[in-house]
């Protein structure tokens, strides 16, 4: 009979270990976010409620925004087992290069109010992941400010004053910028309640409101008293909020004429953002644009918009191999991007989502939204039996009927 020998205690697991103490504050804020929204609760905490609504909100009652929501949630995959999934390919071709993960980083305005570190953390972390990143005509850094290192897009809003946006598309072109992404939904501002219950002013006006709340968030006024003048980098007057600032600045005269201008001064491969219609998808086209993005504007424009991620198989059916399709609003999982390209899309741009790691944790916390959304992507990849992003096709995704 063999005799069993009983292990020493010193030779046991231990079942109960102290967790090791993470010394950087940062770090430890970041460590238990396993999602987007982790990331957007944590923002929450720590960021003033104007700041925060003007990131998370939307226009008049937000129903284009969480109609979005919705219809990422009516997503159903279609798996495929018994596939080796050891190894997944993240790449992307996306408008002349290869993305190391299927999205890019869409314009959002004002960023340095969010964060500090503002645009050229969200580049840098942009260039770390070898994702696109697209500097806001409405930004807080200046067009030569931006990292080199990052693949640089250039977001566009047409002035009334054509000579100031043709400047703008010179100093793109001649900073190396590879991409203009027009925005055509703005041709006045959409009505956001948030920003007006909460009196945000651009710049943020040290009002009793502010002050009180700026008690509860002393980190956040701090960064802003002792870091450069938040101001737009490519705007001279900036009173108002920002719905005043669209009405007094941008021009609701934008035509298709002024596509085909654009056509003609930029070298680069032009993008056509805010695209709601398939015929409007097709007139674009037409006229020489290289891909559309499906986008409502995150909602902040028109209540009650199409849902982008609807539009995605009919403008591809339609356009065919003449341009590339892409689509935001509403995306805070990476399954969500998965989806968009097994219906169509040549890619996802995320905004919001990495705005929320921006107030949660600076650089770090954009850093940790990539990481989340990477390993959200590789996981439903390897779930549905995929091995690579380009594998992805009609048959692995649908949107389930409403009702």
């Amino acid at each position: 009979m063999v005799q069993r020998r009983m292990p020493r205690p010193s030779e046991l697991l231990p079942l109960l270990k102290p967790a090791p103490f993470v010394r950087d504050a940062t770090a430890r804020r970041l460590r238990r976010a396993a999602s987007i929204d982790d990331l957007r609760t944590i923002a929450r905490r720590r960021t003033p409620r104007a700041v925060f609504d003007y990131t998370d909100g939307a226009a008049d009652g937000e129903l284009s925004l969480n109609r979005a929501r919705a219809a990422w949630n009516r997503v159903e995959f279609t798996p495929t087992v018994l596939r080796d999934v050891s190894t997944v390919d993240l790449g992307r071709d996306m408008l002349g290069a290869r993305s190391a993960l299927p999205f890019a980083f869409a314009p959002t305005g004002f960023t340095r109010m969010m964060g500090s570190e503002g645009e050229p953390a969200v580049a840098t972390v942009a260039a770390q992941a070898g994702i696109p990143y697209t500097l806001s005509t409405m930004g807080t850094t200046t067009i030569e400010d931006i990292p080199t290192a990052a693949r640089r897009w250039f977001q566009l809003y047409l002035w009334r004053d054509r000579a100031f946006a043709k400047d703008l598309v010179e100093r793109a072109a001649a900073a190396g910028y590879d991409t203009l992404m027009l925005t055509v939904d703005t041709p006045v501002g959409g009505n956001r309640r948030r920003d007006v219950h909460n009196g945000l002013s651009i710049p943020p006006a040290l009002t009793l409101r502010t002050f009180l709340d700026g008690a509860l968030h002393p980190h956040w006024w701090f960064d802003l008293l002792t870091t450069s003048p938040l101001t737009f980098a490519s705007l001279e007057s900036t009173e108002g909020t920002v719905a005043d600032m669209i009405n007094r600045v941008f021009d609701p005269a934008l035509t298709m004429d002024d596509v085909a201008w654009l056509r003609g001064a930029w070298p680069g491969k032009l993008m056509i953002k805010g695209v709601q219609k398939v015929d409007d998808a097709r007139r674009v086209v037409d006229a020489g644009v290289d891909a559309v993005l499906l986008s409502n504007h995150g909602g902040r424009q028109l209540d009650r918009a199409p849902v982008p991620i609807e539009l995605v198989e009919p403008t591809v059916d339609a356009v065919g191999d003449r341009a590339e399709v892409y689509v935001d609003t509403g995306i805070t999982h990476g399954a969500d991007v998965v989806a968009a390209i097994a219906l169509g899309a040549r890619g996802a741009l995320v905004g919001r989502a990495y705005l929320y790691g921006l107030m949660a944790g600076g650089q770090a916390g954009v850093a940790k939204t990539v990481e989340i959304l990477t390993g959200e992507i590789t996981r439903t990849l390897q779930l549905i039996g995929v091995t690579a992003v380009d594998q992805l096709r009609r048959e692995h995704a649908r949107l389930r009927p409403i009702g």
